[in-house]
């Protein structure tokens, strides 16, 4: 499976009831994790949005996905991989 792939369902900025659907955790659990920064987020006033990015990098610690997108590009922009028709 494509890491990209693990949230496909979801919208692109998650809210915390989509964190804790995704990871199986109860409410207080998952506001823990946000305001300890464990998962990164934003704050919007007084609620958390939490970009797929960053609930890759939790979900996949020390994967580069930058990197992943970087060669993505360059596959599809420079030639390597000629799309299919």
């Amino acid at each position: 499976m494509n890491l990209y792939e693990v949230l496909i369902d979801y919208p692109d900025v998650l809210t915390p009831e989509d964190v804790q659907e995704i990871l199986n955790l109860s409410r207080s659990t998952v506001y823990e994790l946000l305001m300890g920064g464990v998962i990164k987020s934003i704050k919007i006033g007084k609620k958390y949005r939490i970009p797929k990015l960053y609930m890759l990098q939790f979900l996949y610690p020390g994967t580069d996905f930058l990197d992943i997108e970087r060669g993505k590009r360059k596959d599809e922009y420079c030639g390597d991989n000629p799309p299919s028709a």
